[in-house]
This record gives C-alpha cells, structure tokens and sequence, in this order.
C-alpha cells in the first residue's frame, strides 16, 4: 500500500515539507479548526503568504469563540468579590459553627 502523503494534489508546497501538516494533523487527531489553523500557518511562505497567515487567524479565532466564549473579562475587583464567596462557603462546610449569614463588604 502507498503512503499517501507521498502524493499531493494540486502543487507541492506540502511534500517539500519534513511532515506534511495533514500527517501531523491526522496523527495527533486535532478537530478541524486547529488542523486548519497549522496548515495555513505551515503553508504561507510557499502559497498563500499573508493572506494564508489571516486565514489562521480566522480558524484561531473560531477556537477561542468555541472553546473560551463563556469567559469574559473580569477586575480584579470582582475576582476578589467570587474568592470571598468561595472562602466563606468553603469555611460554613468545614465548621457548623459559621452557618450564620455573613456579610461581606466591598
């Protein structure tokens, strides 16, 4: 059986590679914006330049909107405000004694 990155449709920007971006990509089982991303960042000095390294960008873009977009921006000020929630519901299950209603200033 042929290996079938010896073969590439449409130029030779991949073969003149080490590892092909599509053997990389497929051997690692990475979902499809990342494959994208690598092939277009692997593949812009000898294709498409910027505008293939703008294409990564888009696909790096489209993971962060998929994987990351629930988190947002927060201060400090209202980080130190989720801490002490957290401590202080930490501290009522570790000892009975702090049931009370506590308030927090801020």
């Amino acid at each position: 059986m042929n290996n079938p990155y010896d073969k590439q449709v449409g130029g030779s920007h991949y073969k003149n590679m080490k590892i092909q971006p599509s053997e990389f990509i497929n051997k690692n089982q990475l979902p499809f914006a990342e494959g994208n991303a690598i092939k277009y960042i692997c593949r812009h000095g000898s294709k498409g330049n910027k505008q293939d390294l703008e294409k990564a960008k888009h696909y790096i873009d489209m993971i962060i909107e998929r994987d990351y977009s629930d988190e947002k921006e927060k201060s400090p000020l209202l980080l130190e405000k989720e801490w002490a929630t957290i401590n202080k519901e930490y501290i009522r299950q570790q000892d009975p004694r702090h049931n009370q209603e506590w308030k927090v200033n801020y």
